[in-house]
């Protein structure tokens, strides 16, 4: 009876620990290198949130990007409201901790490797970028704009005056 109280805390405590998730972010190179070794576990990814959210219904798709790789994750909507910039030009979108099954051929999703998160946790809050306005910069652009004018009205001028040259 002594070891049965013994056995069975063990039991319990191997089992939680045989059963438990990451709690360690993997990295995109660990889930695209060991494809087949993390093929529908439960997996942590984190990284920033890059392009659109793009919504499906009651499901939404969007891109993380950990530095190296960006993965495509499907979540359900709701968990996508609580994004508020994603990353583009001038933009540096959320950083976010998702928590799902992993797919290195997803039956649902044309073969694609993917994530399904269940769980998705704002790590840190994006933020806009001031981008400096580039004098010498805009000044090329306009010089070649009327550059490219005038050698439009150039061309238009001179396909008149062949026009003209050819009725006489």
């Amino acid at each position: 009876m002594r070891n049965a109280w013994f056995v069975l805390p063990v039991a319990v405590a191997v089992w939680v620990a045989a059963t438990a998730s990451p709690a360690v972010a993997l990295s995109s190179a660990e889930l695209i290198g060991e494809a087949r070794r993390h093929d529908g576990r439960e997996v942590v990814y984190r990284g920033e949130v890059v392009g659109d959210v793009m919504r499906r219904g009651r499901w939404a798709v969007i891109n993380l990007h950990d530095g190296s790789n960006a993965l495509g994750v499907w979540l359900p909507a709701r968990l996508a409201g609580e994004i508020e910039l994603t990353g583009r030009y001038g933009v540096t979108g959320d950083t976010v901790e998702v928590r799902g099954s992993f797919h290195r051929a997803c039956p649902v999703h044309g073969g694609d490797l993917d994530l399904h998160a269940e769980s998705l946790t704002v790590v840190e809050r994006g933020k806009r970028e001031r981008l400096p306005f580039r004098r010498r910069r805009a000044a090329l652009a306009g010089g070649l704009c009327l550059v490219a004018l005038g050698l439009a009205l150039w061309e238009r001028q001179r396909k008149v005056a062949e026009c003209d040259g050819g009725l006489s």
